[in-house]
């Protein structure tokens, strides 16, 4: 899966940027969100969403670069509000969560951003123990100062994939020919960061 509408968030510094306005980013989990969608059955869809996850990386909120983005996220926090299916992806039929625990996100190039702008983050999505190149498209919506004083930045990213370029493979034909579950799953991460 090309994980996820995941966002701007996650960074961890690679050194890209020196300007005495960057800032390493704190992922404010109670507001963002990871989840995806799966076409089932060729007539519906079906979303799910990872609890359970983690992001760092740089931003320099001067010149809006992003750097050394990396998101983690863990595979057992699966939820599709089913628990026989999230049992059934936790198994290796879908994610393997006991051989692999993490689904990772890491930013390959210096992304420049702004505001309101769909830009193009690339990077490498590893699951399943398969690493591969993946492009998410972000859009950074700007920064704030909360009621406490904190510097706050909001993003929305998104992204496709194809499950079995990971090894997530399982699946069924219907009579009618069409399959039970879909190849390609989008992805999308939407939130906020704190910006130290």
């Amino acid at each position: 899966m090309k994980l996820i509408q995941i966002g701007a968030m996650a960074l961890a510094g690679m050194g890209f940027v020196s300007s005495a306005f960057a800032g390493e980013l704190t992922l404010d989990k109670s507001h963002t969100k990871v989840e995806f969608t799966v076409t089932h059955l060729t007539i519906s869809e079906v979303t799910g969403r990872f609890d359970d996850f983690s992001a760092k990386g740089t931003f320099d909120e001067k010149t809006s670069a992003l750097t050394g983005l990396q998101v983690n996220i863990k595979v057992e926090s699966v939820n599709t509000n089913d628990a026989d299916r999230d049992k059934h992806l936790k198994s290796a039929d879908f994610f393997d969560a006991g051989k692999f625990p993490e689904i990772t996100f890491k930013q390959t190039k210096p992304t420049v951003l702004r505001k309101g702008v769909p830009t193009p983050v690339m990077g490498e999505l590893t699951m399943r123990g398969v690493t591969k190149p993946v492009t998410l498209v972000l859009v950074y919506k700007g920064t704030v100062k909360d009621p406490w004083g904190n510097t706050k930045a909001g993003f929305a990213a998104t992204t496709k994939v194809n499950r079995k370029d990971y090894g997530v493979s399982w699946n069924k034909t219907m009579d009618t020919g069409g399959a039970v579950v879909s190849d390609e799953v989008s992805i999308s991460i939407a939130g906020e960061v704190a910006i130290k």
